[in-house]
């Protein structure tokens, strides 16, 4: 427990540096610009999809007949931005932790090493292609369980505990492995996965349930529609914060759990025989 939160304290006292905050900007810049240049050419199409999608739905498309003769309007091609919001959305905080994954968290990775651990040897026990591919492969299933999950959010409990979950482990696979990756190896990544891992779970689930926070913004259609310019780039903006902070907390941790592995030596092997002190100076 000291550990996490030691590690929590510092993560977040870099997250105020200068560089920092100008890596966290990074992937808002390079996502934003794609984000718009995918709205502006199919925002509006695909909006018109998913209203048709809705109007020829069956029985859906007799509720929302049902209420336009009442009175209510066009409440499909209102419904329709929401619904095609809370399938992208998802995709593009996946893209942003691939983003903060492959370009921010290497950058943050030696920030941390060079100012708290540089004297810890560089083992380099996985390679950058072995890092991407642990990382597309977490995520391929984190998607997958994400769109599997999707029906059970229409039941309250679960919509505050699923994709928290998700995200959670999803960065805990992802940011726990990247941040051992240049100075562990197999066996000294391995065993701090297997002794640090309710930390490490804690500290992704933890990040999870901050990645979720601009859900909360994005949920109310009224404020989204009123400032879609601005959410959209300011939640771009606070997710990669997010995983920014993520990183540094996975490497803070790591890094210093692998600095006490280091020190204390690994524990022997189950039963083997220690010598006596007393036998083992006599001479």
């Amino acid at each position: 427990m000291p550990l996490l939160i030691d590690s929590f304290w510092r993560a977040m006292a870099y997250c105020a540096r200068p560089r920092v905050l100008f890596l966290s900007l990074f992937p808002l810049l390079l996502l934003g610009a794609a984000a718009l240049l995918l709205g502006y050419f199919y925002w509006d199409a695909a909006v018109a999809a998913v209203a048709v999608w809705i109007n020829s739905s069956g029985l859906m498309g007799s509720f929302w007949s049902w209420l336009s003769a009442w009175g209510t309007g066009n409440l499909a091609s209102m419904v329709a931005p929401l619904i095609l919001l809370a399938v992208v959305m998802p995709v593009v905080v996946v893209l942003s932790l691939l983003v903060v994954a492959t370009m921010v968290t290497p950058a943050l990775i030696r920030l941390v090493a060079q100012r708290r651990f540089p004297e810890l040897e560089r083992k380099r026990g996985a390679s950058f292609l072995r890092s991407m591919a642990w990382s597309v492969s977490s995520t391929a299933l984190a998607l997958l369980a994400l769109f599997a999950s999707m029906p059970l959010w229409l039941i309250p409990p679960l919509v505050l505990v699923l994709p928290p979950l998700i995200w959670g482990w999803l960065t805990y696979r992802v940011m726990a492995f990247d941040a051992l990756a240049e100075h562990a190896d197999r066996e000294e990544r391995m065993l701090i996965l297997q002794r640090h891992r309710l930390p490490l779970l804690l500290i992704g689930l933890v990040s999870g349930y901050l990645g979720a926070a601009p859900a909360i913004v994005w949920a109310s259609g009224v404020v989204f529609a009123a400032a879609f310019v601005v959410l959209i780039p300011v939640g771009i903006w606070i997710y990669t914060l997010v995983f920014a902070f993520s990183s540094l907390w996975f490497t803070h941790y790591c890094l210093a759990a692998l600095k006490i592995i280091r020190g204390t030596g690994a524990p022997p092997r189950p039963g083997a025989a220690e010598i006596p002190v007393s036998i083992a100076s006599q001479p």
